[in-house]
């Protein structure tokens, strides 16, 4: 392990890793809007170990990234022995390990929330990654009780002392998935505990106000964006205050085309169209467009239609810019 382990600057912002959107594409679109510290997509460990699914894609690298890490979620030890042999094989800043994803999908077969939920094996499996992985590590977890403390850490404990150099929080318990109160004292009682390790909030943060409260309530060192940058990248510049308006109309225009350029790159015209979809839909959202352009978007077929879209959303905007009504 390098003898000088990362840390994160102080007031870093960094950019979680999103299942289904932060591939290559969905990165450098974050990095247009101020972001730096970024993650690829959650790697499933036995479909990485069997080359299964879209591993490749969500392990690209683009020459421009400088920080660059990734994220296992698995719950099989030897599963996760082989996946650290096939990430060994590649570069990264750090190795993050899931113990929070929420997901029924995840979660059913004793991964993610549902592995931090069983401390013991959560240790275990950490320790595969401790002793297999060349990279150093950090762990993503839910709080397990929102009153109580102690459940939280003592897997805290054990993921410190297997070599966790970070922990990010997210200040919700597993049941409660995204939404709900943020349980900023446990966040705050992680960190107490562990003064060496820098401790990363994460949950309900989607403007400079509740960041704010996230870093004044919680006591973390730093925050970590998730479902808050969806389609809005310039959070990252709003929050580091770089610059806090929102982007003009034709600021976003270009932002969603060229989002949308970099995912053909990647995948091809016919396949990044059908997943750009969902991505056309979060710019959209919560910005006061028609439901009519909404619904063309889950039509999306071509780049051709994409434009023809913004065609008819910047005549359709009531403003020259377009802030996210939250």
């Amino acid at each position: 392990m390098d003898p000088q382990p990362f840390r994160y600057p102080d007031h870093a912002l960094i950019m979680a890793p999103l299942s289904g959107f932060t591939d290559l594409a969905y990165r450098r679109a974050a990095r247009k809007g101020g972001c730096h510290y970024a993650f690829t997509e959650m790697v499933d460990a036995a479909s990485l170990a069997f080359a299964n699914g879209n591993g490749e894609f969500l392990l690209l690298r683009g020459e421009e990234e400088e920080f660059f890490a990734t994220q296992l979620v698995g719950a099989d030890p030897e599963m996760l022995k082989r996946a650290c042999a096939k990430l060994n094989e590649r570069d990264f800043t750090l190795l993050d390990f899931n113990l929070g994803c929420p997901v029924p999908k995840v979660v059913k077969k004793g991964a993610g929330a549902a592995l931090g939920q069983n401390i013991k094996s959560a240790h275990e499996c950490f320790a595969v990654l401790s002793r297999e992985s060349r990279f150093q590590l950090t762990a993503k977890l839910r709080i397990l009780d929102a009153l109580d403390p102690n459940p939280t850490l003592e897997l805290c404990a054990g993921l410190v002392e297997l070599g966790a150099t970070a922990l990010t929080i997210h200040g919700r318990t597993r049941e409660h998935f995204y939404t709900g109160d943020v349980a900023f004292d446990i966040i705050r009682a992680v960190k107490e505990k562990f003064p060496q390790v820098q401790v990363i909030a994460n949950g309900g943060v989607n403007s400079a106000e509740t960041y704010r409260i996230m870093r004044e309530k919680s006591g973390c060192d730093l925050v970590m964006l998730a479902q808050g940058i969806m389609g809005n990248p310039w959070l990252f510049r709003e929050l580091s205050g770089v610059h806090n308006q929102p982007p003009t109309l034709e600021e976003w225009r270009e932002m969603v085309l060229f989002h949308i350029r970099e995912m053909i790159a990647v995948y091809g015209e016919t396949s990044a169209m059908r997943q750009a979809r969902k991505i056309v839909h979060d710019y959209l959202k919560g910005r006061g467009f028609p439901a009519a352009l909404r619904a063309e978007a889950s039509a999306l077929s071509t780049f051709a239609d994409l434009e023809n879209l913004l065609a008819h959303a910047v005549p359709a905007a009531v403003t020259t810019s377009i802030r996210r009504i939250l």
